[in-house]
């Protein structure tokens, strides 16, 4: 099992760190375009390998991508982050074009790669990638779910003074402050939802935390984080390295599911060694239905700032 990971920063360092550590793949390829730097974070990791107990190869290249070859995933973390104040939005003009050429790159080596974005608007970013790599659309998972659930798991456990082992709960929709659904209705601590514990004003309070969990974290660090996004796109590759039929809300392209079509947007998808195996379609209530059309509508104004 080889996976590239394309970008060296924070969010891509952090994410060949956890799969490496959790040692189902034989290699992780870390590029990167500065000169180097991967390569150097590829030697600090491997330093660690003997402590932390792992036996993956993590092997760091300046913008070759001859050496990506036949990976079966890759991630795609590259372009310039967010900076405090800046929205995903605004980030479309530069990293459209970064995307666009990574994609084409890791492609040309390896046709038959599943791809995994998390470059942000990454909506917007997963859906460039369906309509300029030629892969079949269960080979392009947008990672945004993913991190969005954690961090509305992580405010949950916080509001009910509870163990996070204790609590699920999903985001699906956008990938951003505005187009999050949290889906408090059908968060539960050990099955009992969780309205049984908290008001509906606490509950509330909740969901909007997570939707600016980004932006709170922007505030705080000057940047949107690197642990839990690195964890979470470790734990999507693992779920389809190890073919693991494991159910995370992604970025996907949607044909109908929802009432929606040609949009790439959170939803709960199957995990396997196909990639996105399943769509799962779920009962929403009312209020639900229409913020997930919101969350559409503003998804679809920033896929038209696309130059497709």
């Amino acid at each position: 099992m080889k996976v590239t990971v394309v970008g060296a920063g924070a969010v891509g360092a952090s994410c060949a760190e956890y799969i490496a550590i959790k040692n189902f793949a034989s290699e992780v390829v870390l590029l990167d375009i500065k000169e180097g730097f991967a390569e150097g974070k590829a030697m600090d990791l491997m330093q660690t390998a003997s402590l932390n107990g792992f036996d993956t190869k993590i092997t760091g290249v300046t913008n070759d991508y001859s050496k990506t070859a036949e990976s079966d995933i890759c991630v795609i973390t590259s372009g310039i982050p967010r900076k405090p104040g800046m929205t995903r939005e605004e980030l479309i003009g530069i990293n459209a074009g970064i995307v666009k050429d990574v994609s084409s790159s890791l492609v040309k080596h390896s046709p038959n790669t599943i791809i995994i974005v998390v470059s942000n608007p990454m909506d917007t970013m997963a859906y460039l990638v369906h309509k300029t790599s030629g892969l079949d659309k269960n080979k392009i998972i947008g990672m945004g779910g993913a991190l969005d659930s954690a961090r509305f798991k992580y405010r949950l456990a916080e509001a009910l003074g509870a163990p996070i082992s204790d609590v699920d709960g999903m985001v699906i929709g956008g990938h951003s402050d505005t187009g999050m659904v949290p889906l408090t209705r059908l968060a539960t601590r050990n099955s009992v939802p969780v309205s049984k514990f908290i008001s509906e004003e606490r509950l509330n309070q909740v969901m909007e935390d997570t939707k600016v969990g980004g932006a709170t974290l922007t505030k705080l660090l000057g940047t949107s984080a690197w642990y839990a996004p690195g964890a979470a796109v470790s734990g999507l590759v693992q779920a389809i390295a190890c073919d693991q039929k494991k159910m995370f809300p992604c970025s996907v392209m949607l044909n109908g599911e929802y009432g929606l079509k040609d949009i790439c947007i959170g939803a709960p998808v199957i995990l396997g060694r196909n990639g996105i195996e399943k769509i799962v379609e779920l009962e929403l209530s009312d209020a639900e239905k229409t913020h997930m059309k919101q969350s559409a509508e503003g998804v679809r104004k920033t896929n038209d700032l696309l130059e497709l």
